[in-house]
């Protein structure tokens, strides 16, 4: 059955392949990011791009995200599915970054997400379903070395839409936390240093990730299944080892080769 979703940081990496994945298999979408000419770019790569709408969206600036998303709900006649995906990460030590990295990584990742879903949750519950999914990272569940301000900004949306999902999941909202590991995209060529500058190069372990198209396609599984919470990647087996294994993980962590 064909859905309206709406995908967000859709310009590049994971969001360019829900994408494609979607508009492969029907789905009437939206997609948004910061630069509109970047997303036109990837609707004319998709299956449908008749199908598709491109609508700007800058998480930084959230007094925007209202209208931004009554102009979605418009544009699509209703929405049946927001997929989070947009978020920027770090490669810095927390005793050499900056308060305000860390400030800025929790606007993006967090109060930039949140006020979206606040934005459209009125009209979900209005019409009594909805479903968020939340393309969070695996260091929203573990700890990680170069990463602790996104880590935090991530292990934030899992408490939030954990509690969201709480309060209304009997009144039809949906919500499915997606954690991967690494992938191949640019996240670390974008991925803020200590001082908030790119860090503008690849990362051997972000090479050595499983394939976005791959990611793309477990997300869209994950959708489709409503699962609530679901790791993708290699490394995933290390939430585990956390939750059951605390102290062996902190052994782990220290040595693992994150970069």
């Amino acid at each position: 059955m064909s859905k309206k979703i709406w995908i967000t940081g859709a310009s590049s990496g994971i969001g360019a392949a829900l994408a494609r994945e979607l508009s492969a298999q029907g789905h009437q979408l939206l997609i948004s990011a910061r630069r509109i000419e970047a997303l036109e770019a990837v609707r004319v790569t998709c299956a449908f791009p008749e199908k598709i709408n491109c609508v700007s969206l800058d998480l930084e600036n959230p007094e925007s995200h209202r209208e931004i998303a009554d102009h979605a709900w418009g544009l699509m006649s209703g929405i049946d599915v927001v997929i989070h995906n947009a978020g920027v990460s770090q490669r810095s030590l927390a005793h050499e970054t900056d308060w305000r990295v860390d400030e800025r990584l929790m606007q993006i990742n967090y109060v930039g997400t949140v006020a979206l879903t606040k934005a459209i949750l009125g009209r979900f519950l209005d019409r009594g379903r909805g479903h968020f999914v939340v393309v969070t990272s695996l260091t929203g569940v573990i700890p990680s070395p170069y990463r602790s301000g996104y880590s935090a900004a991530k292990h934030a949306l899992h408490g939030f839409f954990d509690s969201l999902r709480a309060e209304l999941e009997d009144q039809g909202i949906a919500v499915t936390l997606v954690a991967p590991g690494f992938v191949q995209t640019q996240v670390s060529v974008n991925a803020l240093t200590g001082d908030g500058t790119s860090l503008g190069v690849m990362d051997n372990a972000q090479a050595r990730g499983i394939s976005a198209e791959r990611c793309a396609a477990e997300i869209v599984q994950a959708m489709h299944r409503q699962k609530r919470e679901v790791y993708i990647g290699r490394e995933s087996y290390a939430a585990y080892v956390k939750r059951y294994l605390p102290g062996l993980f902190a052994r782990m962590i220290k040595k693992a080769k994150v970069r």
